[in-house]
């Protein structure tokens, strides 16, 4: 991992600044002569900058994201746990963590401290921009805001704006987040068990009925407790709460509820017709979060877009594990374009 520290005041859409900046990032490959080699993957709410870490055979050689031939970047997102300036980070002015005093952001302060890091970097454009589900949204703001600098782009289980769905799915996270007595006590460790209770929330629209049935159905029907999905669904709530925090997971879930490219704009359409990057939109038939029509709107709206779609058991996490079909569909999407 490594780190990049702006000691320039970063100004927030809400008008407030942080006092410098911290992003953490990863690199694969080598940048070429002609600096147009540049892949650059925005990841998810509880993911990291190792994007060979999340998304496994995606990244590396002889992959789709091929090391010997591209540059690929994948930066923390801003009010992450993971390296980047977030709840946990300290004040420069005493030293001592933000919590709940750390700023609200949205989408477009991740892309802009993206955007940062770019320059740094010294990337003047991207080959190919690649985002799912939440790293769609900063995908698409970025192809929205510089759209000369985007050749193309990837967009997978994500949509134009947030959903009222996903609204109110954040909300009813947060609230079990709130009702944890320790919520808001000065220690990265406030709010813990309510977080794993966010995230059984969530499990539950990763995912749907036929995932379930698959991985998590019972042989003995015998059986009146201690029932696999039940297992399962404490598993994936203590498992993210001893690798995050509850205070970076109440202002991510806020930062996305802010997406809608076409705030402060216009309308989505025009905004989606901004776009100048070949795109392709891809979505899992399952996804009952993100689901097909989301991504149909994108496909119809950005002008020089494909729409491909791909089964799945695995409902919005399909994006994460499904490699096979959505390398397939990528490099056969990059012959053609």
């Amino acid at each position: 991992m490594q780190y990049y520290h702006a000691a320039d005041d970063f100004a927030l859409e809400n008008g407030t600044t942080l006092k410098g900046l911290t992003i953490a990032y990863h690199t694969y490959g080598s940048l070429n002569a002609a600096q147009n080699n540049v892949i650059w993957i925005c990841h998810a709410l509880t993911a990291n900058s190792d994007v060979q870490d999340w998304w496994p055979g995606m990244v590396g050689e002889n992959k789709v994201f091929d090391t010997n031939q591209y540059f690929i970047v994948c930066a923390n997102i801003l009010g992450s746990c993971y390296g980047s300036t977030g709840p946990t980070s300290s004040t420069p002015s005493t030293s001592n963590p933000y919590f709940d005093t750390f700023p609200l952001v949205t989408i477009r302060d991740m892309v802009n401290a993206h955007r940062l890091l770019r320059d740094h970097l010294r990337i003047s454009s991207i080959h190919l921009l690649v985002g799912g589900s939440m790293g769609g949204y900063q995908a698409l703001e970025w192809s929205v805001m510089e759209p000369d600098r985007i050749e193309n782009l990837f967009l997978l289980a994500t949509s134009a704006k947030e959903s009222p769905w996903g609204i109110a799915i954040h909300t009813a996270q947060r609230m079990a987040i709130e009702t944890d007595r320790t919520w808001k006590t000065k220690s990265p460790d406030s709010g813990k068990e309510g977080l794993k209770t966010a995230r059984a929330i969530g499990m539950l629209t990763y995912r749907g009925y036929e995932a379930y049935e698959k991985t998590q159905a019972e042989t003995d029907h015998e059986k009146v407790d201690d029932f696999k999905a039940s297992s399962y669904i404490v598993y994936q709530g203590n498992k993210l709460a001893n690798r995050f925090t509850a205070y970076s997971y109440w202002y991510l879930t806020k930062a996305m509820d802010t997406h809608n490219i076409a705030r402060k704009r216009s309308t989505l359409e025009e905004a989606l017709r901004g776009i100048q990057a070949k795109t392709l939109v891809l979505g899992i038939t399952s996804d009952l979060l993100c689901p097909l029509q989301e991504q149909k709107f994108l496909a119809e709206h950005i002008p020089h877009a494909t729409f491909v779609s791909i089964p799945s058991a695995f409902g919005h996490d399909g994006f994460l594990v499904e490699t096979e079909a959505i390398t397939k569909a990528l490099l056969e999407w990059w012959k053609t374009k």
